[in-house]
C-alpha cells in the first residue's frame, strides 16, 4: 500500500509563490511516475504536471507551463511543485498521485495512488 501526504498549500497574493510537497510512504516508488492535478470548486480535476520515474522527463498543463516546475527527491521519496506567478486561477485543492507507470502521463486514470490534497488559494 502506499500513502501520500501532501503540504505546503496556503493563502498568497496574486503573484506570489508557493511550494508544495508530497511525501510518500509504504511501497517503493522510485519506479513511479509522479504526477499533480487539482480540483477547484464546482469543476473537475484537471491535470497540473508529471514527472517520469527518473525524473528526466516532464509535462505541464498549458496554463502552468513556465511558472510551475515539477521534481521528485527518489532517495528521499518526495514530489515538489515550486509554483510561481500565482494567479486567482491556480485557485484549488492540490493533489499529489503516482501512477505504477514509470513514464510520465497526464491521464488521470493512469494513477492508482491519490493523496488528500493541500488547499491553494490565490486572492487577487
Amino acid at each position: 500500500q502506499v500513502q501520500l501526504v501532501e503540504s505546503g498549500g496556503g493563502l498568497v497574493q496574486a503573484g506570489g509563490s508557493l511550494r508544495l510537497s508530497c511525501a510518500a510512504s509504504g511501497r517503493l516508488l522510485s519506479t513511479y511516475a509522479m504526477g499533480w492535478f487539482r480540483q477547484a470548486p464546482g469543476k473537475e480535476r484537471e491535470f497540473v504536471a508529471t514527472i517520469s520515474w527518473s525524473g528526466g522527463s516532464t509535462l505541464y498543463a498549458d496554463s502552468v507551463k513556465g511558472r510551475f516546475t515539477i521534481s521528485r527527491d527518489n532517495a528521499k521519496k518526495t514530489v515538489t511543485l515550486q509554483m510561481s506567478t500565482l494567479k486567482p486561477e491556480d485557485t484549488a485543492l492540490y493533489h499529489c498521485a503516482a501512477s505504477p507507470g514509470a513514464r510520465a502521463t497526464p491521464q488521470t486514470d493512469q494513477y492508482d495512488y491519490w493523496g488528500q490534497g493541500t488547499q491553494v488559494t490565490v486572492s487577487s
